[in-house]
């Protein structure tokens, strides 16, 4: 004899952590390559990909200390920070590049004073900036609830992976700086790449400020189109992660006899054995030994554990595979539903529904709650995309009811507890005394043989003694008869409850809810002291957005009061907040043209990429009022056309960073967007917003703002006032 497990979610979870742990190899890997082709420096590109696994590394460190594990969300916000890690070390690397450009390298001294004058001035901003992107992530702390739980690793991982980068860039990359930049250092124009994007870059942004109207109608007309599409998205709690193993629910009469469900579970299994994508099943029929599973025996759990996806036939996918299971093992009068074992136990454990999606029906008699559940149930059963809908069967239970017959058991002298007496001995337990063995005590109970109480016939032939010491048959002093009851009672907020389940197939969640709340509303009406509500993973979604309504215009507010108090202007401050919706363009076209679903994981990917896009403005700003500053000595006054001029300068100075910083996040979230692990399908989501929104943001940071920035230097300028920002120009040095 051995024993096999039939159900190990440690293949799960190793299978999940082995594809974070891939896509960061080649994330790293691609990185690098993105380096080699903006800088063609051999020692610079270590300087600035070294200082990457370090940071890693230290977030692994400090997630040890602060007992925060490795599982695939915190993977998962060190992933999408690959390209954001590396991007302090970029600004400092590629500063202290180009002020090296035409100094002699063999004189350590001036090698070292020049790398120092270069970090100090970006050491600032730099640090600065980071602080924007840990700041921004601050409303993914405060979700609760299983959110909360799933996005806390995540918020946590990234946290620690960019104070990480920011304490090497500012320490450690100096120090690389002044060890491997040596021999001859080239201007940009010697670079093929930077030379062709360049000639693309000049006219470009030449052409956006001489006509800027047009300019910004772009970019607005991009904004609202993107606004028109972020209507039409779906929406659902989290993207479904594909554990690997389907869990098929039947659920049968509520008075089906056990012999009776458990030949129906042998036959649905043989049923499914025959898949050749099936590996093995193995079904639970009602509840198990434990006081936590609450399963009727109407009620049926099989685990259908399939073979990797190279065993598939060929055009199989899961919910294909899904549709014929359901067609081959459906059976008269019994309701099939389809989950998984992972969400199926954490929805029940968090809502209480067994399935997706559930509107739960409250009121005082279950009668009528049974029969308004089953109006919803045909209601939502024509909404598209509702599929498995099951409204509660609350009545069907069968019961013994043995009422004492008062005036035939008077005529025989026997009273009603005398009756109560002997069907609590012959049906249930009559305690009669206690074994002591040591320290343990055990009850000692009595009652009937099986072949007395098999069924009402035999109950009605139990003797009762009478007054005179007559036996009496208990049929002739009680009426003995089998009723239809409630097989389980639900309560909830002192109500009695009976639930609808369904899922959605083929459709978001969010728009069958829609679609299903105004057929409801439309159809029934319900009675007076009764209402519903819907439940499953709706209301974490609920939750979740109405937590974040609250905490992301705070986190904006207090990034607005740090720029203002940085450029001491509040339009300069909504300048640079303006990065933010320009960014989520990209975000919101690429979500579309993927075709994913709002959701959590979607909107922690919009707040990570919040946190970039001001990152990106702040410093492009910072290169031009570094350039402004420079023209302004050189002049000594500013004219509309030296202040072109320096815009110009700035922005191409700002151009290879940029692009840099763009190219390493593009890449680094590559790997996550080709990859068919197991779990990939969750983390696609969320990159999204951060992949599209950065080629958004590269638009916007080296076109939209050199134009805003010179039409506010410009009104400045007419106005009298000096269009340098001591701050800011402190800030730079």
């Amino acid at each position: 004899m051995h024993i096999v497990s039939f159900y190990d979610r440690s293949e799960l979870i190793e299978a999940t952590v082995g594809t974070l742990r891939h896509a960061l190899i080649e994330e790293i890997i691609l990185v690098t390559l993105a380096h080699v082709i903006f800088l063609m420096h051999f020692r610079s590109i270590l300087v600035v990909t070294l200082p990457l696994p370090l940071a890693v590394l230290c977030s692994f460190l400090l997630m040890h200390y602060t007992h925060v594990t490795s599982n695939v969300m915190s993977l998962a916000g060190i992933a999408i920070a690959i390209g954001v890690l590396v991007d302090a070390g970029i600004v400092v690397t590629e500063n202290a590049f180009r002020h090296l450009e035409g100094v002699d390298t063999r004189d350590r001294g001036t090698v070292l004073e020049t790398v120092l004058r270069a970090t100090t001035l970006v050491g600032r901003p730099t640090f600065f900036s980071m602080a924007i992107i840990v700041l921004a992530f601050v409303p993914v702390f405060a979700l609760t609830g299983q959110e909360g739980k799933l996005f806390h690793p995540l918020a946590f991982a990234k946290t620690f992976a960019m104070a990480s980068a920011t304490a090497i860039a500012l320490t450690l990359t100096p120090i690389l700086c002044t060890l491997l930049l040596r021999g001859t250092f080239h201007s940009e124009d010697h670079n093929p790449v930077m030379r062709f994007l360049q000639r693309l870059y000049r006219p470009a942004l030449s052409w956006a400020l001489d006509h800027r109207r047009i300019t910004m109608g772009l970019a607005l007309a991009l904004l609202a189109g993107a606004v028109v599409l972020a209507s039409g998205i779906g929406s659902e709690f989290m993207p479904p992660l594909n554990e690997g193993d389907i869990m098929f629910m039947p659920i049968a009469d509520a008075s089906i006899a056990l012999p009776q469900n458990t030949e129906y579970a042998k036959r649905q299994d043989e049923v499914l054995n025959h898949f050749p994508e099936v590996a093995y099943v193995a079904a639970k029929v009602a509840r198990a030994e434990t006081s936590t599973d609450p399963a009727g025996l109407n009620m049926t759990e099989t685990i259908v554990h399939l073979k990797p996806r190279d065993q598939w036939r060929p055009g199989m996918t899961l919910p294909k595979l899904k549709s014929e299971m359901d067609r081959a093992v459906s059976l008269p009068g019994v309701a099939n539903i389809w989950t998984q074992p992972i969400i199926n136990r954490i929805d029940m454990l968090t809502t209480g529904i067994r399935s997706e999606i559930g509107v739960k029906v409250f009121g005082a008699d279950l009668t009528v709650l049974e029969g308004t559940a089953r109006d919803i149930a045909d209601v939502v059963g024509t909404v598209k995309g509702a599929s498995d809908v099951y409204p509660e069967q609350v009545t069907g239970g069968l019961y013994l009811d043995i009422r004492p017959n008062r005036e035939a058991a008077a005529r025989y002298g026997i009273d009603v507890g005398a009756i109560q007496e002997v069907i609590e001995t012959a049906i249930g337990e009559h305690n009669i005394t206690t074994t002591i063995e040591g320290r343990r005590r055990f009850p000692v109970r009595v009652r009937y043989a099986p072949q007395y109480r098999r069924d009402p016939i035999d109950l009605s032939n139990v003797l009762v003694t009478g007054a005179t010491g007559a036996q009496i048959p208990l049929g002739q002093v009680a009426d003995i008869r089998q009723v239809s009851g409630p097989a389980a009672i639900n309560s909830e907020n002192g109500l009695l409850e009976v639930s609808v389940l369904l899922n959605a197939r083929g459709r978001d969640p969010g728009s069958v809810i829609t679609d299903a709340e105004k057929a409801i509303r439309a159809k029934i009406k319900m009675p007076p002291g009764y209402y519903y509500s819907w439940s499953g993973q709706f209301e974490n979604e609920v939750r979740a957005r109405k937590r974040l309504q609250i905490v992301m215009p705070v986190a904006v507010g207090v990034i607005y009061i740090l720029l203002f108090l940085t450029y001491r202007s509040f339009s300069e401050a909504a300048h640079v907040l303006l990065a933010v919706p320009f960014a989520l363009t990209g975000g919101l076209y690429l979500l579309w043209l993927l075709g994913y679903n709002f959701s959590v994981a979607v909107w922690v990917g919009f707040i990570a990429l919040f946190g970039t896009a001001v990152q990106t403005t702040v410093v492009m700003v910072i290169y031009l009022e570094e350039a402004v500053a420079r023209k302004k000595t050189e002049h000594g006054t500013l004219t509309i056309a030296v202040l072109r001029e320096a815009v110009m300068q700035g922005a191409l100075l700002r151009l290879r960073p940029k692009l840099m910083t763009v190219s390493t996040v593009v890449a680094g979230l590559l790997p996550i967007f080709w990859s068919n692990r197991v779990g990939s399908e969750v983390i696609r989501p969320l990159a999204t917003p951060v992949l599209g929104g950065m080629l958004s943001s590269l638009a916007h940071v080296l076109i939209v703002t050199p134009i805003i920035f010179l039409w506010l230097r410009e009104r400045e300028l007419r106005r009298g006032r000096s269009v340098d920002h001591p701050d800011l120009v402190d800030l730079a040095q």
